[in-house]
């Protein structure tokens, strides 16, 4: 049993029917999901603490108050359309060798072509749901102050729980400001403490510093590891996301962090975390049980969570041609995302990590509108172990790993081989450990380019691809090149400019304090 339940339910509670939208980054900012009379009524009891905290991490989960995303969090676009991790997976995989779309819905074709411009609205919604997310957030801390918890009464084994849910909080928050940081460069920048004011925008350096400030500040009031909820996060999650900041240090901010890399790799796989035995479980609709190796996933439950993004969106869109959607525990396929022939080149033919659907389908992308051309790729399924499907044939009940320990490994030799210290001998055990599980050969010396398609194999649909071809230089230059880059058929180099997605028209004509990333 899934034991942090987000529900329609608990998200109405929290927010008393109110949907928070945004039509602009400052007015999104100057509202509140909650208004100051009713906030002070419902953070009397604590009884309605742990409902007002699934809201911020239903932020993550699904895209509005109801359920199929109905009643959306961001106008203007769909709530399917506009759930996080959907929007996420569009801006970090679609646009890179592992993913393709084949659907011509607004200007989402732009983003494999790396034509996508600042009226994008797939792009404008991933914006405005990260500082959605920032809002709740910023609405739960301001709350659940010490001095706003004395005000209303909050004592004894309350209060503890409290502060540690306002460390879930933090959390969330420097999270949603990571992908902004990743995303978009220098952004506005608001907090518990700024409601009401016009957001100023924070250079990219800042926003690091900030980020990297919260999560400590955070890590020091979570659980320790595995000592929470399942579902929520703890002290190992942190950990995990100061690694990957760290490990991209050097482009937020021009200096190399290899070394605090290691650090907090260390740390997580100190304690306790281990290899699940089957990869392919990883991805299954009953991988929240006996999983020693996810360290924060989002549930999904095919009840309470029924959504259009998240897994339900992974397992969807990827079937299509003749493959039959009961192979996969759901009612359809969606028929949009493939892969590349740059992806499916990577993996030697035992490794069970390159699943590949092919019958019917080509190698080659002649045409990216149409589903047979681009072999499919296999990971998620609405399929528990033992090939019965998840409780429901539409949505899927399958979770979405966020950090896992195979990503901490692969962290961990990238910064040892940038010079960070740590142990080579280390390094490559950690490595040949996610390759024998794969069934894949193992490796006597490492290089980055091998890390980097090691990641592409291991981490593949788990957006993490277009953050790491970034680093290694090679997401928009020509060291690089996969089908329609630069809607090219054999791909192209783009300009630099576009390792930063562009702050929405809407918010450079309503705030001026905001000045547009260079080249747009």
């Amino acid at each position: 049993m899934k034991n942090f339940k987000i529900t329609k339910n608990t998200i109405a509670a929290a927010l008393l029917g109110l949907t928070l939208t945004a039509t602009s980054c400052v007015n999104d900012l100057r509202q509140e999901p909650i208004t100051e009379v009713t906030a002070a009524s419902l953070y009397k009891d604590f009884g309605n603490y742990k409902n007002l905290l699934a809201k911020l991490y239903g932020g993550l989960a699904v895209g509005g108050q109801s359920g199929g995303d109905g009643n959306g969090d961001i106008a203007d676009i769909d709530g399917g359309f506009s759930n996080y991790m959907r929007l996420l997976f569009v801006l970090q995989e679609i646009t890179t060798d592992e993913a393709v779309i084949g659907w011509n819905d607004g200007s989402l074709h732009e983003f494999h072509k790396m034509i996508w411009t600042p009226a994008n609205e797939f792009n404008n919604a991933m914006y405005y749901r990260l500082y959605t997310e920032i809002a709740f957030c910023n609405e739960f801390i301001r709350n659940t102050s010490d001095e706003k918890l004395s005000q209303n009464g909050i004592s004894g084994a309350d209060l503890d729980e409290a502060k540690v849910m306002r460390a879930e909080a933090q959390f969330l928050r420097a999270q949603a400001y990571y992908h902004l940081l990743d995303l978009y460069g220098n952004v506005p920048f608001v907090d518990e403490t700024t409601l009401g004011s016009v957001p100023k925008q924070m250079p990219r350096a800042e926003v690091f510093a900030y980020v990297e400030n919260q999560l400590k500040e955070a890590e020091a009031g979570l659980k320790a590891p595995k000592s929470n909820e399942y579902g929520r996060v703890d002290k190992a999650t942190a950990w995990s996301l100061l690694a990957r900041l760290y490990l991209n240090a050097k482009v937020y901010t021009g200096t190399e962090r290899n070394a605090d890399v290691i650090a907090y790799c260390d740390k997580v796989i100190g304690a306790g975390y281990a290899l699940k035995n089957n990869y392919e479980s990883l991805f299954l609709a009953d991988n929240h049980v006996n999983n020693p190796e996810n360290i924060f996933s989002i549930v999904y439950d095919g009840t309470n969570t029924q959504t259009n993004g998240g897994t339900t969106y992974l397992v969807h869109a990827a079937i299509g041609g003749d493959m039959v959607a009961a192979d996969f525990g759901v009612n359809g396929g969606w028929g949009g995302l493939r892969t590349t022939k740059a992806f499916v080149q990577k993996f030697e033919g035992s490794d069970k990590r390159g699943r590949f659907y092919t019958d019917g389908q080509t190698l080659e992308i002649n045409d990216l509108g149409n589903f047979n051309d681009g072999y499919a790729f296999i990971k998620y399924k609405n399929l528990k172990s033992d090939g019965t499907p998840g409780i429901h044939d539409n949505w899927v009940e399958t979770d979405l790993p966020v950090y896992r320990l195979a990503d901490v490994y692969l962290m961990y030799a990238e910064a040892v081989l940038r010079g960070g210290g740590g142990n080579m001998a280390t390094a490559l055990s950690y490595v040949n450990a996610l390759r024998t599980r794969a069934n894949a050969s193992s490796v006597s010396v490492l290089t980055l380019d091998f890390i980097l398609d090691e990641r592409s194999r291991e981490l593949s649909w788990e957006m993490t691809r277009r953050t790491d071809l970034i680093r290694y230089g090679k997401f928009t230059s020509s060291a690089y090149l996969w089908p329609w880059k630069g809607n090219v058929k054999d791909g192209i180099a783009v300009a630099e400019y576009r390792n930063l997605f562009p702050i929405p028209n809407n918010d450079l004509v309503v705030n001026p304090n905001l000045v547009q990333n260079p080249g747009y």
